[in-house]
């Protein structure tokens, strides 16, 4: 069993990174009856006897669960988030030695977060992920949640990618980016994602973007649809994996409910590594077969059926329904539609009791409307997880390698664009030491010939490509 590592970092990283360990844990308790420390757990939590003091040295490899810990490390440079966290219902679920915090914050600047909090907390960052890979036995994936429009995650969370880059180049790097919407409150917002774009396509293995729009959209659309079904299964705050609190109603923030859709969003991408499945999908095999070129690695997500927790009074969707929402654009976490761009490859990862056969027949069925790229007609990759979501008989996540994914970043690059021409706010970040103008400059065109090489993909659509002319061998 390989085991997985999530880095959390800024206040959204780590509010979303709450909401997945809590619901993570519940998955477990509906699964785990016994209170048995298994391989699933092992996948995404360390197995802790708090009783004895020795340090570093005290994981239990089998047996009753003594106390779980999760395989994390928390990074803010403002104390709240993480603060609440430990206050909260995932106290004991982290301990201090994971947790790297600062009490100023990084003033919505990328710079100060990349350059100022980088150099100055670069050694503990890299102690507290060797101290979370000692723990592993076969480390497969880094997981970093952070956001685009801020500074803290924008900048010191493309940082904590590079580290990972240097220090672990053999382990994927998947990261989750919550994009900013147009009418984001954070001025310097464009700046921030365009600089922290450039990072992502050089240093991460494959990347999930995310927008702030979509998700209120989602939320707006869930409230419409509770009103009918049937509530779904709870499962008892006394059980022995459960967290405690998380999502009793009333104590609800404002972003929970978009929390909860990337972190469902995260759930259902962890599954197999965490459960056992007809059709197992290692999560290194999503970055081999969905990315034919590395720096074309933005995978758009798409879930049914969409909720914001496992207990919401949703009616759940018919199998073959759950297929079509998958790929209409009401169910994408970006503002896109994927069936009137490019497909460069797909995959579905299915939970519940669902048939290969169930698979293969909507995979037929929905081939002929979804334009693929001439030479990966066939650029399909599945995966059947046994566990479904709590309160569903079954969910789909989709991601999909599509042109689609070009158009955030040109409202992206327009944004800046405007704020750049007229040098605004510019001053705020040339005074951080290590940061030129250049940086700009090359961050935008980083941008600009990203969005030409998927503009050059969608012009070959409908294009049929002849087979290409082989080499003679003489015999």
């Amino acid at each position: 069993m390989t085991q997985s590592i999530v880095v959390q970092v800024g206040q959204c990283g780590n509010q979303v990174g709450s909401r997945f360990w809590d619901l993570a844990l519940r998955e477990h308790a509906s699964v785990n009856k016994k209170g048995i420390y298994d391989e699933a757990l092992s996948s995404f939590f360390r197995n802790v006897d708090t009783r004895r003091s020795d340090g570093d040295s005290n994981d239990i490899s089998g047996g009753k669960i003594r106390s779980l810990k999760a395989r994390a490390v928390l990074i803010d440079m403002e104390e709240g988030v993480v603060n609440e966290i430990l206050q909260g219902p995932l106290r004991d679920v982290f301990d201090s030695k994971q947790l790297i915090t600062d009490v100023s914050g990084s003033g919505n600047n990328w710079a100060v977060g990349h350059k100022v909090y980088g150099s100055t907390y670069r050694e503990e960052i890299v102690e507290n992920l060797r101290k979370a890979a000692e723990h592993c036995d076969c480390l497969q994936c880094f997981f970093v949640i952070h956001s685009m429009g801020g500074g803290t995650g924008s900048g010191l969370g493309t940082f904590v990618l590079n580290v990972l880059e240097d220090e672990f180049p053999e382990v994927y790097r998947i990261v989750t980016s919550v994009y900013p919407s147009a009418e984001d409150d954070v001025i310097t917002s464009p700046y921030n994602s365009v600089l922290a774009m450039r990072e992502l396509t050089e240093h991460a293995d494959c990347v999930l973007p995310i927008e702030n729009h979509s998700l209120v959209d989602i939320v707006n659309k869930i409230k419409h649809m509770s009103h009918c079904g049937k509530l779904g299964a709870e499962i008892k705050q006394s059980s022995t994996i459960i967290s405690g609190q998380g999502g009793v109603k009333g104590q609800e923030k404002p972003f929970d409910a978009m929390n909860n859709i990337v972190a469902n969003m995260l759930l259902n991408l962890t599954s197999s590594a965490r459960f056992e499945g007809s059709l197992n999908m290692d999560l290194n095999e999503i970055t081999m077969n969905l990315v034919p070129f590395p720096r074309l690695h933005y995978l758009v997500s798409s879930l049914s059926p969409l909720y914001t927790l496992a207990d919401v009074n949703v009616p759940s969707r018919r199998l073959d329904q759950m297929f079509s929402d998958a790929f209409s654009k009401d169910h994408q976490l970006i503002h896109a539609d994927p069936k009137h761009s490019l497909y460069l490859a797909c995959a579905l990862i299915v939970r519940g009791d669902v048939q290969v056969s169930d698979l293969r027949r909507n995979i037929e069925r929905l081939k002929p409307s979804l334009p693929f790229v001439s030479w990966n007609q066939e650029g399909w990759k599945t995966g059947l997880c046994s566990v479904p979501p709590v309160g569903h008989s079954h969910s789909l996540l989709a991601l999909a390698n599509n042109t689609c994914v070009k158009s955030t970043f040109i409202e992206l690059k327009d944004r800046f664009m405007k704020l750049y021409k007229k040098k605004a706010h510019l001053h705020h970040y040339l005074h951080v030491d290590g940061m030129e103008q250049s940086c700009f400059s090359e961050a935008v065109s980083s941008l600009s010939s990203l969005i030409e090489e998927y503009n050059q993909l969608d012009a070959t659509k409908g294009l049929l490509m002849t087979d290409a002319q082989r080499l003679n061998i003489a015999v």
